[in-house]
């Protein structure tokens, strides 16, 4: 059974279309990205999912039941970790899980869980003189409250240092093994590629890809990228390279050494026979492919480029 069912979402303000016809699953037990610039519909799709506004059209199930008709139960069963919501300055960590825990009728220890979130030490400190990553590290201390079956993070790295933001994804792997399900709205395209299992990119209210990060790669990918750094190259080497069934694209990157870059959908192993049969020296390569952020400007930028 999916964790999160949207079925033909529609959401409007007046005569503004924040959601259109959105449909997608979260599968049981996956973490799944949920990508897109700002203004895409993300904030709105997750306050549907939790009940705080209602559709114009369309439903969505969580945990088998209906978001709008069960959603004091459907809250019992979830941890959220909003986007921009502040602590309650004159309250310490402690009073904030404290009263999370007497929220949930859990019996999670505070100090536990502030441990998992780095900020033990800061137990009995009012929040109101935390950091912004101090305060980031709270939140997701109450989201844990309770063993939820379902983790919402939004924008969960905000206001983290690296290590804070590595600590932040150790804990969604403890939470995805423990059996939770994870959807997971991020910016952060390497927070994103580190955990997920699947991604779905939001682009003006409509989903316009859903994929595993491979699968998106492979979507718009012309393969992968071969730089090799080689004592000379020729005109006539160039060209022999181009003419290569799996090569889309080759050029010359430098002078002294030069490097061959070249776009390569199969075997790399034909390009570097057809260099070292032509004499040249490979000194060097390597291999790149595209990266989540190229897949992610390529999904939302494409209905730009066509306006134009």
């Amino acid at each position: 059974m999916p964790a999160l069912t949207v079925d033909n979402l529609t959401k409007s303000y007046g005569q503004t279309l924040a959601l259109s016809e959105l449909s997608f699953e979260v599968e049981e037990g996956e973490v799944f990205g949920f990508l897109g610039p700002n203004g895409a519909g993300k904030s709105t799709t997750i306050n549907v999912v939790l009940d705080f506004i209602r559709p114009t059209a369309g439903q969505v199930e969580v945990l088998g039941m209906n978001a709008q008709t069960h959603s004091r139960d459907i809250r019992a069963r979830t941890g959220v970790l909003p986007e921009g919501v502040e602590t309650y300055d004159r309250l310490t960590a402690r009073e904030h899980l404290e009263f999370a825990i007497e929220s949930k009728g859990s019996m999670d220890d505070p100090e536990t869980l502030l441990e998992r979130v780095g900020l033990l030490d800061a137990i009995d400190r009012k929040a109101g003189g935390y950091s912004k990553g101090m305060s980031q590290r709270l939140m997701l201390a109450m989201a844990l409250v309770g063993e939820p079956d379902l983790l919402i993070l939004d924008e969960p790295s905000t206001g983290l240092d690296p290590n804070g933001a590595r600590e932040m994804r150790e804990i969604v792997r403890e939470e995805n093994d423990r059996g939770a399900t994870v959807f997971f709205s991020s910016h952060v395209m390497e927070q994103v590629e580190a955990v997920c299992d699947r991604v779905g990119i939001l682009r003006d209210g409509e989903m316009v890809a859903v994929d595993s990060v491979e699968g998106l790669r492979d979507s718009v990918s012309e393969g992968e990228t071969l730089r090799v750094t080689v004592d000379r190259i020729d005109d006539d080497a160039l060209q022999a390279v181009r003419s290569l069934p799996d090569v889309s694209n080759a050029a010359v990157d430098g002078e002294n050494p030069p490097q061959l870059v070249v776009q390569v959908e199969g075997s790399k192993t034909a390009v570097l026979g057809e260099l070292e049969e032509r004499g040249i020296e490979i000194e060097d390569f390597s291999t790149t492919e595209a990266s989540l952020d190229e897949v992610f400007q390529t999904y939302t930028a494409s209905r730009e480029v066509q306006a134009q």
